[in-house]
């Protein structure tokens, strides 16, 4: 009898309109990458209405500020699942990051430590400094210990409850993915792509006129005349 297949890899990632060519890109290097199945999750937030019901909050640059922390409880709190934000492109085997999952933790994140250096990012929006910024930007999440994450408390946390992970008992519970899953472009000193497993246009992704020329643009848009191909010949 043949082998069972792997089961998928559970991933959402968030989406926003003004950025909905950067999901689709990103979903696109992860399908040509991956050697098992991901089974590929938009956040979109008229798809959530009835379960993510807080008003837009001023300092929140994407639809999905908050949607991200409704992963467990749209996996219905069983098994693993990761979340990213859209504005990324993946270089590697996501099945290497699924393989990193933990029991010990609740959730494995980067640990970044950095302050921004700019105090805008893209659509001229403000850039927050604060503490564990970017840290649930990539989410490796055990959802059977993230019950805490409830629709009730994601629509009534603060958004520093929410992104400085004040839902868990204690940070023992977070663990670490390595920075190469969540390298953050033009944010640290560029270094090879080869070395590197996920990029993150936190500024600002060059799908944006403004960002057009930032670090690893060309990945980026080699990425998406990937995507694009569509094969002339018949047969």
């Amino acid at each position: 009898m043949p082998e069972s297949p792997p089961s998928p890899i559970r991933l959402f990632i968030g989406y926003d309109p003004r950025e909905a060519v950067a999901y689709h890109v990103l979903s696109h290097s992860i399908i040509r990458r991956a050697s098992i199945p991901v089974q590929i999750m938009p956040l979109a937030l008229d798809q959530l209405g009835s379960v993510l019901t807080r008003e837009r909050n001023p300092l929140q640059s994407t639809d999905f500020a908050f949607s991200r922390f409704l992963t467990p409880y749209l996996a219905g709190y069983e098994g693993w699942a990761i979340f990213m934000d859209c504005d990324m492109l993946v270089l590697g085997d996501m099945a290497e990051l699924w393989n990193m999952r933990d029991e010990r933790f609740a959730v494995q994140v980067a640990k970044h430590d950095y302050t921004p250096k700019n105090d805008k990012k893209f659509l001229e929006q403000t850039q927050t400094a604060y503490e564990k910024k970017n840290w649930s930007s990539v989410m490796l999440m055990n959802c059977a210990r993230c019950t805490a994450l409830s629709p009730q408390y994601v629509n009534t946390a603060t958004g520093l409850e929410l992104h400085r992970f004040r839902w868990l008992e204690d940070e023992s519970l977070i663990g670490d993915i390595p920075l190469a899953w969540n390298y953050l472009v033009d944010e640290y000193d560029s270094i090879a792509p080869s070395q590197l497993k996920n990029l993150h246009y936190t500024n600002g992704g060059p799908y944006f006129e403004a960002y057009s020329n930032c670090s690893y643009a060309d990945l980026w848009f080699n990425e998406r005349q990937a995507m694009n191909y569509a094969a002339n010949k018949k047969g």
